[in-house]
Order: structure tokens, then C-alpha cells, then sequence
């Protein structure tokens, strides 16, 4: 198949994008934090077209992008209190509540598991698709099982071209990392994804500190341990061992860094911002161009520790050949 690309500034193809959701086919939409690849959660063979498209195994659970606050009563059940104060502080937005699903909710959408994670998306174009069209849609990232998390349409054409029906172009994504998920299943709730709102953030709204363990065994999205990799192999390293392999290398290698190092024929710099917020949100991208490079290898300054690039470390942790 010839996969279409959309505009989000026409009308008539935000009308095309509807009819081919609520005729149980697969369109790619922006998101505020990557593009996800999009079926009517409500229709079970739809969302198994997902796991097709994307290599995806069916036991991997999908979160579902809902229009409104009200859908978490349509969607899940013995939902606390807890949720509702975090709907309201971040919905629309990026963060996930993972939640025990309603009975009437398809396994499939669930990869097999009782609980469900929910959000409703902040981009004005996606959420304006859910709204006008009563739309309910879940969605993974468009692109192939673990390879990069595309934030442009074109990087979903990369990757899905012939795969699926359409692409909704809807511009570069905001954060350009996926959201972070909270678990609400327990007695306490826990982050299980880092993504663009920090524990912190969450911390300062329920008045309780939030666990965000490392290492966990919660199945949720992004949760194992290779994963958003490019083709070429990522490398990640200090600066000071950057300076090493650098000054004792002889391949062609493209470097994501934070600082400028000295330039180099064989060296394709690719300069990153200090903030962590900025960085996420040109990771993918700047790990795609890379990509397309004539590189060897990608070879990645690691940025600092503190919690605001919590998120970032984890993507890279994942993507990476040698952390």
C-alpha cells in the first residue's frame, strides 16, 4: 500500500484521518510527545493491526488516548481518587495513568494484563480528533518494534511506509519523549516510565513523595531493556572518554554532544542543548539524522545526573550498546 501523508491543516483530510479510525484502519498521529500509531481502541482488530504494522508482540500493553477527563470512569474501574487529582493537574497532557481496566475493555488493547494506561494528549490537532469525532484511539509509538520513536511525520514515513494507511502530519512534537506513566494500582503510586513530568512534579501536587525505582517489573510501555534504538550502533560515554576514543579513533562517527569538541574530518558533530527539557525533546530527531549519516557508530555525550534528565538517561540507557 501507498501510505498518505495528511495534513493537519486541512479539513478534509482531519475528515479522511476520522473515517479511516471509525472504519477500523490505522492512521499515524502527532502526539505532544512522540507520534503514535493510532486504531479505534474500542475495536479489537484494529488495535491487533497495530501489533502487525509495528512487529510488536501482542503480550505488550498500549495506552489508550481518550477526548476527556470522564473517559477514565468509561475505561477503567475502582479508580482512586488519586487519579482524578492528577487528571486535573496535568490532563491534557503527558502522563499516563495506569489503572484497573473496565470489564468491557479488550485484552488486546491490554496485552492480556487487567490494568490499562489512559491519558488524554495535549496537541491541539490529535485532541481536537478525539473530541469532534467522539474518537477513542489507542497508540504506540508509529514506528518499527524498537527502533527510534518518530517526532516528525517523516520519521514515521521512515519507517511505516507501506505499512499503514495514512500519516497526519501535525508538525514537530513538543516534548519529543513519551510520557511518564504513574502507577495507580497500589497503595502508593509509583512512576514505572520517566518521561517529561518529573516525581517531583507529581510529588508537589499529591503532597507525598512518589517512587520511581531504576529497575522494575511492571508491564508497561517502553519497559524493557532494549529499546528506541537507531540502525547503527549508540555508544554512550563521559566527556573525558569521549576526548580518549576521539584522539585514538580512526572510523567515521557521528557525536551527539554537549559540549563542542574539536572538529574532525571523520567526526559529524551534532551539538545538544544543556537543558534537559530542550534535549528531550531533539533526541530522536537528532539520533534519526544521525542515523542517515555516512557514520560507522553514534557516539553520545552522557548529560548530568539530576532528576530533570531522568527520562533522557532512561531512553538512552535502552537505545544504547554499551550502558
Amino acid at each position: 500500500m501507498n501510505t498518505l501523508l495528511l495534513s493537519s491543516e486541512s479539513a478534509s483530510d482531519i475528515k479522511l484521518c476520522a473515517d479511516y479510525l471509525q472504519n477500523g484502519q490505522l492512521v499515524a498521529v502527532p502526539t505532544e510527545t512522540v507520534y503514535g500509531l493510532a486504531a479505534d481502541a474500542s475495536n479489537p482488530d484494529a488495535v491487533r493491526a497495530i501489533f502487525t504494522a509495528k512487529g510488536r508482540p501482542a503480550n505488550h500493553p498500549l495506552i489508550v488516548h481518550v477526548p476527556d477527563k470522564a473517559a477514565i470512569g468509561r475505561w477503567a474501574k475502582n479508580v482512586s481518587n488519586t487519579a482524578f487529582v492528577l487528571a486535573d493537574a496535568f490532563w491534557p497532557g503527558p502522563l499516563t495513568l495506569l489503572l484497573h481496566k473496565a470489564e468491557h475493555v479488550s485484552s488486546v488493547v491490554t496485552g492480556g494484563l487487567d490494568t490499562i494506561g489512559l491519558r488524554m494528549p495535549s496537541h491541539p490537532v490529535l485532541l481536537a480528533l478525539l473530541q469532534q469525532y467522539q474518537l477513542t484511539v489507542a497508540a504506540p509509538s508509529a514506528n518499527p518494534y524498537k527502533k527510534l520513536s518518530p517526532t516528525s511525520a517523516c520519521q514515521v514515513l521512515a519507517g511505516m511506509q507501506g505499512k499503514i494507511p495514512a500519516v497526519l502530519d501535525g508538525g514537530a512534537c513538543q516534548f519529543g519523549l513519551e510520557s511518564t506513566i504513574v502507577d495507580l494500582t497500589g497503595s502508593k503510586p509509583v512512576i514505572v516510565r520517566a518521561g517529561p513530568i518529573t516525581a517531583a512534579e507529581i510529588s508537589a501536587i499529591l503532597g507525598e513523595p512518589v517512587a520511581q525505582p531504576l529497575q522494575h517489573s511492571v508491564a508497561v510501555p517502553g519497559n524493557i531493556s532494549a529499546h528506541y534504538q537507531p540502525d547503527k550502533p549508540l555508544y554512550c560515554f563521559t566527556r573525558s572518554e569521549l576526548l580518549l576514543r576521539l584522539a585514538e579513533s580512526d572510523q567515521a562517527v557521528a557525536l551527539l554532544g554537549l559540549t563542542e569538541f574539536e572538529a574532525q574530518p571523520l567526526v559529524k558533530q551534532y551539538p545538544m542543548p544543556a537543558e534537559a527539557t530542550a534535549y528531550g525533546q531533539r533526541l530522536y530527531h537528532t539520533l534519526f539524522m544521525a542515523d542517515q549519516a555516512a557514520v560507522a557508530a553514534i557516539w553520545c555525550e552522557l548529560p548530568p545526573e539530576q532528576e530533570p534528565w531522568q527520562a533522557v538517561h532512561d531512553r538512552l540507557k535502552r537505545a544504547s550498546s554499551n550502558l
